[in-house]
Formats: structure tokens, C-alpha cells, sequence
């Protein structure tokens, strides 16, 4: 079992990280790890909120999954606002497992039903927020599944930190160039 569980773990962070590489656009790399990561860990809906680089550093929605426009999921997030918020305060996974019947409902065609369990992961990259995800699920995440998803977000905070760097960089040789054709 251990064999397997090792295997599993290696084999889908090996093929999420190859799904991210190249990726030049941050909305795709939020679009696709959503996509990808929800169903694999048994989640049902989720979010990624990226770190914005203003001094309050808010939180921006990069990509929802599932989520059926009804949901409220704000635009942005203040640090330390409700468990997002928090979760980019304090760089630390939290896990919900008694979730209030009030809480956004996963929806269908065929049901609503409010989700078992829901967890708060920081994208880390040196120490630093970069962004965070939200996965709740009808039911409880595996011991497997949670330690996948702490080691998956460090990789995504590398893609991020070089999606962030190369965009910083295209900007100022943009603003580079048009100083020298003023000149």
C-alpha cells in the first residue's frame, strides 16, 4: 500500500508540474491546475487567489472550478479576511472538517449538497505567499491527498514566481524601448 501510495504521489506531481511548465499566462496556469487538481485529490469545487504585488498584498480570483456564479466569491481578499486571508497570513494550511450547512453548496443538474470537508493551502515560493487554493469535497481528503496537495504547491509557487518574473521582465524592456525610441 505504501508502494502504491508513493507511486501515485510521484507519478501526479511529476505530470502536473509537466502540465505547468512553459506556461506563460497566469490565468491559464490557475485555469489548469484547478482543472486538474480538483477531480485528482476528490474535491468538487475550488478556487486560486493570487497574491497581487501592492503593498496591502490583496488576494486576486485567478480561476474558480464548479463554481456556479451564485457562489460570492469575491474578487479580491484582504489579508487575513476569512480563511483565504488568513491562510496568506499566516503561510499555513487549514483544514475544515466540519463544514456549517450554510456554506457554498457544490451543484449539479441533479442536487445541492454542502461539502463533508475543506482545505486552505498557501503557494509558497521562498517563504512568500503567492497565491492560495481552495478545495472543498463532498467528502473527507485522504492523508495521500493532503500530503500531495502541500507538496504540489510548492511547485506551482515556482511557476508562478517565474510567470511574475518573466511579465516584470517583458514590462521593463517594454518601458525600456519605448524610453530609446523617445530618445
Amino acid at each position: 500500500d505504501h508502494n502504491t501510495e508513493q507511486d501515485w504521489l510521484k507519478t501526479n506531481l511529476a505530470r502536473l508540474t509537466n502540465l505547468l511548465q512553459g506556461q506563460r499566462d497566469l490565468t491559464t496556469v490557475g485555469r489548469v491546475v484547478l482543472t486538474e487538481l480538483t477531480p485528482l485529490v476528490g474535491a468538487h469545487l475550488g478556487v486560486i487567489y493570487q497574491r497581487l504585488a501592492d503593498p496591502a498584498g490583496r488576494l486576486e480570483l485567478l480561476a474558480s472550478f464548479a463554481d456556479d456564479g451564485q457562489s460570492g466569491h469575491p474578487d479580491y481578499v484582504e489579508p487575513g479576511a476569512g480563511l483565504i486571508g488568513q491562510c496568506a497570513r499566516d503561510a499555513r494550511r487549514m483544514l475544515i472538517t466540519n463544514v456549517p450547512d450554510h456554506a457554498v453548496r457544490v451543484g449539479s443538474g441533479l442536487f445541492k449538497a454542502t461539502p463533508r470537508s475543506i482545505v486552505v493551502l498557501p503557494v509558497l515560493f521562498e517563504g512568500q505567499v503567492k497565491a492560495v487554493i481552495e478545495l472543498a469535497s463532498l467528502e473527507a481528503f485522504s492523508r495521500s491527498h493532503l500530503v500531495f496537495l502541500d507538496q504540489l504547491t510548492a511547485g506551482i509557487g515556482i511557476v508562478l514566481n517565474s510567470i511574475e518574473a518573466t511579465m516584470q521582465t517583458e514590462g521593463l524592456l517594454q518601458q525600456s524601448q519605448q524610453l530609446a525610441s523617445e530618445l
